[in-house]
């Protein structure tokens, strides 16, 4: 992660330091007295921790507690010097502009940073194994009698390696959805961080999911080895271990394919697509003429796909599901006051979407590459289809 953009983190670093020199310790202290070296400290080790880090090839470490730490110390030392500099900066030009002496930019900075603190320390412990689940129904003329009534539980963007020490946020989740006695469960992707270890000591637990109709997956950007950095025999052989530990748990992994789910002398199809992303960050390997081959024009469809951002470029052209059900974007983990920065990109990216006869669900997930939620739980979805 850090080796992908380096520069911009060592900036991110030094540019705080330099206006605090400038305009408060050099004064304070005068020239390179011991006191203004120690304020420097701090910025010299997240230098140092930052060149350690641009040598780590993978998008994250073998050890992520290295990363998670790092990123930590970021939040906490890091983030409130930018929050302090851009108040006072800010007051600084209020009093050249209203002609003023007291810079309140740098009080109101100051009572920011502890608030800030809060939210890190918070969204990093508490926050993180919150979980909720959030009961929704889905109605439609389409659906066959025989499914009325219907319940799925939606899970998406576990990211178990990230649950390392911590694994009891992962059967807390795995509880809650066993406890709905739910007709099927379904998985949105995002299984791994970046390999097929992160699954292994997690396997008993994924395994004890029970649905009527059982459990069913699509793979999400993070399931493929493009965050490795290794040659193309390794990720092959990553991505197929992927999929044989899916098996391994029972479930059924949909890639550009269907099944059909049925009740009595009624069905549904359910259709998994894999990853559609933008082909440049995430990978674009959804098909959806493949997906749906074969399917008949009044068939009911349920499709699962990871990417909501594939729902207005390949499924709505295509008009035939009338549900798809997504995940990726976690509700970018953070709101304040129930508000997401996410919103103003006006992207799917969380909650109910329409288009005429077409709908998506897109899910916040259980859990995140970086093991921080602050007023963005984790969720399990129960889902009762309506006709």
């Amino acid at each position: 992660m850090i080796a992908r953009a380096p520069y911009l983190f060592l900036l991110l670093i030094i540019i705080p330091d330099l206006y605090l020199d400038l305009h408060y310790w050099r004064h304070r202290f005068g020239g390179w007295t011991t006191k203004r070296l120690l304020y420097w400290m701090p910025t010299i080790g997240m230098i140092a921790y930052t060149l350690y880090l641009m040598y780590e090839k993978n998008f994250l470490p073998d050890n992520p507690t290295i990363l998670y730490i790092y990123l930590l110390l970021l939040g906490l030392i890091v983030i409130p010097k930018w929050i302090f500099m851009l108040c006072s900066i800010t007051g600084l030009g209020y009093c050249r502009l209203f002609h003023k002496k007291k810079n309140y930019g740098n009080l109101i900075g100051l009572c920011l940073v502890p608030l800030l603190w809060f939210v890190l320390i918070y969204g990093s412990t508490i926050g993180f194994e919150k979980l909720e689940v959030n009961q929704q129904t889905y109605t439609s003329p389409d659906l066959p009698a025989a499914f009325d009534g219907y319940r799925i539980v939606l899970f998406s963007d576990a990211h178990v390696g990230s649950y390392k020490g911590r694994q009891h946020i992962l059967q807390n989740a795995i509880d809650h959805i066993n406890a709905q006695h739910p007709d099927l469960i379904v998985y949105t992707g995002d299984l791994q961080n970046t390999q097929p270890q992160d699954i292994y000591e997690h396997m008993d637990i994924l395994s004890s999911l029970k649905a009527k109709d059982g459990v069913y997956s699509v793979l999400g950007n993070h399931d493929y080895a493009m965050y490795i950095d290794a040659d193309e025999a390794r990720k092959v052989a990553n991505n197929r271990e992927v999929v044989s530990l899916e098996k391994q748990m029972g479930w059924t992994l949909l890639r550009n394919e269907h099944r059909t789910i049925e009740r009595g002398k009624d069905h549904i199809i359910l259709a998994g697509m894999e990853n559609d992303g933008d082909g440049k960050k995430f990978p674009q390997l959804g098909n959806i003429n493949k997906t749906l081959k074969g399917v008949k024009k009044d068939d009911f469809i349920l499709l699962l796909e990871h990417d909501p951002s594939s729902w207005r470029r390949k499924i709505i052209p295509d008009g035939r599901a009338q549900l798809t059900l997504s995940g990726h974007t976690h509700k970018m983990q953070f709101t304040l006051f129930g508000w997401c920065p996410m919103s103003v990109t006006g992207k799917e990216f969380n909650g109910w979407y329409s288009e005429g006869s077409q709908s998506l669900f897109v899910t916040a997930g259980v859990g995140g590459l970086i093991p921080f939620r602050f007023d963005a739980p984790g969720e399990i979805v129960v889902l009762t289809l309506k006709k």
